[in-house]
């Protein structure tokens, strides 16, 4: 059995030297680990001071360090690790994908491994994540439907419990290991079979929705996706990008969100379907939006988000495609 550990650091040094540290005692559980760290051209430092940390920690039997020459994103950056060790003599039989903003336990490695090892029909597997107080966060999802995204937008209680309970993206989390659509790229441990039927990560997403995009691609081929509680790990949530730490305000999303967002519905359910899917959540942010009016309820989206939202929807979109004129 061999697993490589594929880190993705962008201007994060200290966390992922950190992250290295709490893995320097567990990968002694599994004898053939490698950890790849792959620095997505910070320039800030981080690619030395990474690379400092593994020497003086004497961690170079078992960590190295690639520089990337360009920030590709999420997807680009992991696959220079993934794709140097397929194209290997003998490729690993299990890659991790491991954020940087992670830290990782005395059970978090070997219940990953076990089951795989146990469920040859799974592919993929997911740890159960909590913040430093030991408050669970939401580490296994659903795919997002026309249905979810209305329900995300009307932010009704009563109906998200009651019609919409099964199209929820993001459940209760479970304290049994069981089947799920995708888990979180915080903490992904995919059977190299994998890579080899559906290939690399999808290059064409930045940041975001690659990892849900490619557990649909391997559940296309036939493999499960599972969620494994019994693996735990802190997760610092937000560290990585800066979009999603719960103790700070939200901060507005990135064009390149909107834009992994259109990617992965138009790739996999086509134009139409994404232009209702565009319309059902236009028209559940409007009635929530007269609700929270009247209410006065508290704004807890993303700042500019419906303005946003509109901007980079695929209705507009194509619309400013259809009116540009021809290029000459």
């Amino acid at each position: 059995m061999s697993l490589l550990i594929v880190i993705l650091n962008y201007k994060t040094a200290q966390l992922t030297i950190d992250c290295l540290d709490s893995l320097s005692q567990e990968i002694k559980k599994v004898p053939f680990t490698n950890v790849v760290v792959v620095d997505n051209d910070s320039a800030d430092g981080s690619s030395e001071k990474i690379h400092k940390a593994i020497t003086e920690n004497h961690w170079q039997d078992w960590a190295s360090l690639i520089v990337s020459p360009e920030n590709g994103g999420y997807a680009k950056g992991n696959n220079l690790a993934i794709g140097k060790a397929l194209s290997s003599d003998k490729p690993p039989d299990y890659i991790w994908l491991l954020n940087p903003d992670t830290v990782v336990l005395g059970n978090t490695l070997m219940p990953l491994l076990n089951f795989l090892q146990e469920n040859q029909n799974v592919g993929i597997v997911g740890s159960c994540q909590e913040d430093t107080n030991g408050i669970l966060q939401r580490s296994s999802f659903r795919f997002p439907t026309i249905w979810s995204e209305l329900d995300g937008a009307l932010q009704l209680g009563i109906l998200s419990r009651t019609v919409f309970k099964n199209h929820i993206v993001a459940p209760e989390p479970s304290s049994e290991a069981c089947p799920t659509d995708w888990v979180s790229g915080a903490s992904m441990m995919v059977r190299t079979k994998v890579f080899e039927q559906v290939g690399l990560l999808d290059e064409e997403y930045f940041l975001y929705f690659e990892e849900l995009d490619f557990c649909l691609q391997s559940q296309k081929k036939g493999w499960q996706c599972w969620y494994v509680p019994e693996s735990k790990l802190i997760h610092l949530a937000g560290q990585s990008t800066g979009l999603t730490d719960p103790k700070i305000a939200p901060k507005r999303k990135p064009k390149y969100w909107f834009d992994s967002r259109r990617r992965y519905l138009t790739k996999n359910y086509g134009t139409i379907y994404t232009a209702l899917t565009d319309i059902f959540w236009i028209f559940g942010f409007s009635l929530w939006s007269v609700r929270r009016s009247i209410q006065r309820k508290p704004y807890l989206n993303s700042p500019h988000f419906f303005k946003d939202f509109l901007r980079h929807s695929i209705l507009f979109s194509q619309l400013d495609y259809l009116t540009k004129p021809p290029s000459r």
